[in-house]
């Protein structure tokens, strides 16, 4: 028996769509996944907050969101990186909503080092952030999903999976190709009933890049830009709105790049 049965998530039936419907958005107190959490709530969707430290930002965000446009949400604190609180974040979601319709994972770490530098021990961890929370959380989510006849899974990738431009990034970056690896085999595995898809971002202005992106590299950075410019917490949330949508039914095991032409 799964761990979704023992806990009652699975319904045995198809969702049905347009109504009641859940999202769970892992790293979402600020940044992508803030904004995220914020367009699916302008959709009616009833969203879960993921956080694992910042406490204070994802409960105010939560009471925005129902302030502002009518739905259910809660926060819930989990690190996503240890399966046993996964899986009490998942037992709290089923209490308020009782399935999961939508998966975003976006929980994520990037941290900019030389590679002499470098350890072992914080490659591990970059991997058990980005890349097994993904994993579980596909595996775990995905089979309700597809028991349950219906569901989306979208997973914030990077387009520093496909080029590499530093390698003070190295361990992200090839956590970021796992994800892609995993997208489309998770693909494979929950079709046809589930779509898995994985949207890579460029350079998005959040709290993450700060320290790397300060106001004299921006211009340069940019500079690189088909559109010149840097992209926006709210240009991921677009696209992930639409390949959680109908509009997108026919897509999936699909990695798109969202960096506004970065070369």
């Amino acid at each position: 028996m799964g761990f979704f049965e023992r806990i009652g998530l699975i319904k045995g039936k198809k969702s049905e769509k347009k109504q009641g419907l859940c999202a769970l958005i892992t790293g979402a107190s600020r940044g992508i996944g803030k904004q995220i959490a914020l367009q699916l709530a302008s959709e009616g969707i009833n969203v879960v907050i993921n956080y694992n430290s910042s406490k204070q930002l994802a409960e105010e965000l939560s009471k925005t969101i129902e302030r502002k446009y009518g739905v259910k949400s809660i926060a819930i604190k989990a690190d996503v990186s240890k399966v046993e609180e996964v899986d009490k974040m998942l037992e709290q979601v089923k209490e308020a909503f009782g399935k999961i319709d939508y998966l975003v994972n976006n929980a994520g770490i990037c941290v900019d080092m030389d590679i002499k530098d470098r350890t072992v021990g914080q490659f591990v961890k970059t991997f058990e952030i980005n890349t097994f929370s993904t994993f579980y959380l596909c595996k775990t989510v995905g089979s309700a999903m597809k028991l349950n006849g219906f569901g989306k899974i979208v997973n914030i990738s990077s387009n520093n999976s496909i080029n590499c431009f530093y390698p003070t990034t190295i361990d992200y970056d090839a956590s970021k190709c796992a994800v892609n690896s995993l997208t489309r085999n998770f693909a494979i595995e929950l079709a046809p009933e589930v779509n898995v898809n994985a949207v890579a971002p460029g350079w998005i202005d959040t709290d993450m890049n700060k320290d790397v992106l300060t106001e004299d590299i921006k211009p340069l950075e940019a500079g690189r830009v088909l559109k010149k410019r840097i992209g926006t917490p709210q240009d991921v949330a677009n696209v992930v709105s639409f390949l959680l949508s109908d509009k997108a039914d026919y897509i999936t095991g699909q990695i798109i790049v969202v960096d506004g032409g970065m070369f």
